[in-house]
């Protein structure tokens, strides 16, 4: 891309006429129009979040009926305690600001080593180790240097592990007659030899840390390695890849009821659809939410004829919910959940060619004969993954936190920000290089419309640029290795899926190709055209994460390896946390001696300058995300919250479980609570 990386003076002059403040420290920066002029020059487009429309599938209107229903029934899905197997939520991981603020239990060890996978817990740095460990602040940053400016100092403490979200068990799903009042599901007792203490199981924890959902729609692909295709094919995350046939599926698709009354199964491909992509991952994954082996269909099962949030209070002032909240109770006892079944929501929602067959499938969608005596699905239960994904995809599209000191310094407010902030501002769009990969109002370069070729649009789904060895080589854009950890610990988009390379520039290259992306070579930082055989400089790169709300939403990075913003402006500052320089760093992996960004150099902050950049991230924070106002209000929720006991010893539940604690958050309306949200650096106990 050509214009991602312009220089502070083409900006100054530009701008032709500059006038200065000074700031207490006696130093000359930029006024507040100039500053203005700056951001909107390195935005390369719109100033603030609301000028950019929230990407929708352009097909949506094919299946989704009404829009309103299928948010509320979105909301629903996405904070109900019954979609899990043992008790888990879409919002059990996404519940602080979007993302999880949990401190006991949350630890996993290296699994995703591309060349030894680590299944054995280190020690922190306060000495302690293991599942149900509850984290101190002490415990942070994981890689401790004897000084934090310089990254080739001396390691005082090294650990591969990941602060990331507990899920469920580790167990089969057994498919049994669906009791209406049990929330669980029947799964085989679990047998883990990695999360368990001495002996019994606790909850399995993911391998990356969760990131926020909040503002997670304008982002062209999701989850930190972008394998939530765009390409939303109605059933799993993995869009193209996802539609061919497999033994297991000879016709992957959606049953859809044709115009004589006929049922066929067709393909779906929904532009657009990344989070309808991300939301049927987790679903059916055995570390999230599910027991191992169940599908969608059990799934649909479980849920359609329920009550919504049957175990959940729902604030009569929910801003979706509200209406659809069930009254019936009294004060002392209220009733729970809402007035519906999930059948009547999906009704409401979606097209009938969708769900209103009489016809009885497997749970892949294909026909059973009239006089089975197989106990087969509806059609709606088949189809529940595209119900499922469609229904949080809108949810999550209202979740846009567009209301930031930034926003209102950027549309004339010049009040909105303190002179400290103005001064981080100046910082992030200049000397730290933060907006080269943070890019326009919406803090990230990894969006719809940085990779849709639009007049504003300036990157593109392929890039090629001079890396941190001095080399060429091609990328994805929006993608990033930064040094936060050595690459053969987690490849990132550089990994496979299904028999394809995540990296479009891989596929691209070496092939084969199976994702929808394009790209203009010329608009390229070295512009050409991709040459086959070229170098691409893809392993151990992750998407850029917005800074909205970054406040809230630690631990910091895909590893969750920072606490503090301090700590991650101090490992930009010192230029990550790779070894050696150039050519062999550790960013490097297989053919290529180095991934790593060209940005990512020791920067030389003041600490004036990073105390600045520190506040200004924080103006970046949404007030109605922090007290949880419309429309960030939610149901109740009880999250586990580690296990009864610690990490030497744990209570049998009688099972060969751990007994759980749990958290509770109350149901919020659109009014929000009365206390902010806590970050996880402010759960963090004290050694």
């Amino acid at each position: 891309m050509n214009n991602k990386r312009i220089t502070t003076g083409a900006v100054l002059t530009a701008l032709a006429c500059v006038n200065f403040y000074a700031s207490s420290a006696g130093a000359e920066h930029l006024d507040d129009v100039s500053l203005r002029a700056m951001a909107i020059e390195r935005f390369g487009g719109p100033a603030t979040l609301s000028e950019i429309p929230v990407p929708v599938p352009s097909q949506l209107n094919d299946f989704v009926k009404d829009r309103d229903a299928a948010i509320a029934l979105g909301k629903a899905l996405f904070w109900d305690m019954q979609a899990g197997s043992d008790g888990q939520a879409c919002a059990s991981c996404h519940f602080a600001a979007g993302a999880d603020n949990r401190t006991k239990n949350q630890l996993s060890p290296g699994l995703l080593d591309a060349i030894n996978p680590d299944s054995i817990f280190d020690h922190t740095f306060t000495g302690n180790r293991g599942p149900n460990y509850e984290m101190t602040l002490e415990d942070f940053p994981l890689r401790r240097l004897a000084d934090p400016n310089n990254r080739e100092s001396t390691i005082l403490h090294d650990m591969n592990d990941v602060v990331s979200s507990q899920g469920t068990f580790g167990s089969g799903f057994s498919l049994t007659p669906i009791d209406p009042l049990r929330r669980n599901d029947q799964c085989t007792p679990p047998v883990d030899s990695i999360f368990n203490v001495g002996g019994i199981a606790v909850r399995k924890v993911e391998p990356r840390n969760a990131p926020t959902v909040i503002n997670a729609a304008f982002f062209h692909r999701n989850f930190w390695d972008g394998r939530a295709n765009n390409i939303f094919n109605g059933l799993n995350p993995l869009g193209e890849r996802g539609l061919l046939a497999s033994d297991g599926n000879p016709e992957p698709g959606v049953v859809k009821v044709q115009p004589d009354g006929s049922v066929a199964k067709v393909q779906v491909r929904l532009d657009n659809g990344s989070l309808a992509s991300q939301a049927v991952g987790p679903a059916l994954s055995d570390f999230e939410s599910s027991c191992a082996g169940r599908q969608f269909a059990d799934l649909g099962r479980k849920l359609l004829d329920r009550k919504p949030l049957s175990f959940q209070l729902v604030h009569a002032n929910d801003s979706v919910l509200g209406p659809l909240k069930d009254n019936s109770g009294t004060r002392r006892r209220p009733a729970k959940g809402l007035i519906s079944t999930y059948g009547d929501m999906v009704e409401q929602a979606f097209h009938a060619p969708y769900w209103s067959s009489s016809q009885l499938f497997t749970a892949n969608g294909t026909p059973l004969p009239e006089d089975t005596t197989e106990a087969g699905y509806r059609q709606m239960e088949v189809n529940f993954s595209l119900f499922w994904g469609l229904a949080i995809l809108l949810y999550e599209n209202t979740l846009i936190s567009d209301q930031t000191p930034i926003d209102s310094f950027m549309a004339g407010a010049d009040t909105a920000l303190t002179a400290q902030e103005k001064l981080g501002f100046e910082v992030f769009l200049d000397k730290g290089k933060c907006v080269n990969c943070h890019e326009g109002p919406e803090f990230t370069g990894a969006t719809v419309r940085a990779r849709a070729n639009q007049p504003f649009g300036n990157e593109e789904s392929i890039e090629r640029m001079i890396m941190g060895d001095g080399a060429t080589a091609v990328y994805d854009g929006g993608f990033y290795n930064i040094g936060v950890r050595p690459s053969r610990e987690d490849l990132g988009v550089g990994a496979s899926l299904a028999g394809f390379p995540l990296s479009f520039a891989r596929q691209e290259v070496f092939g084969p190709k199976i994702d929808d992306f394009n790209f203009d070579p010329q608009r390229f930082e070295i512009p050409g055209p991709i040459v086959p055989g070229e170098r691409v400089a893809v392993d151990g790169a992750f998407k850029t994460p917005t800074i909205r709300n970054v406040e809230l939403t630690s631990p910091y990075f895909h590893n969750g390896g920072q606490a503090t913003l301090e700590q991650v402006v101090e490992f930009y500052n010192r230029g990550g946390d790779r070894r050696s320089q150039g050519c062999g760093d550790t960013s490097g992996f297989g053919n290529n001696c180095s991934n790593l960004d060209p940005d990512i150099v020791p920067l030389g902050l003041t600490d004036v300058e990073l105390a600045a950049l520190v506040a200004f991230m924080k103006a970046a924070t949404d007030e109605r995300v922090r007290f949880a106002r419309a429309p960030f209000d939610h149901p109740q929720l009880f999250v586990p919250d580690g296990h009864v006991g610690d990490q030497n010893s744990v209570t049998d539940f009688g099972d060969g479980t751990a007994v759980d604690q749990w958290l509770e958050l109350p149901a919020v309306g659109a009014s929000g609570r009365s206390t902010p949200v806590r970050s996880f650096e402010q759960n963090l106990t004290s050694p």
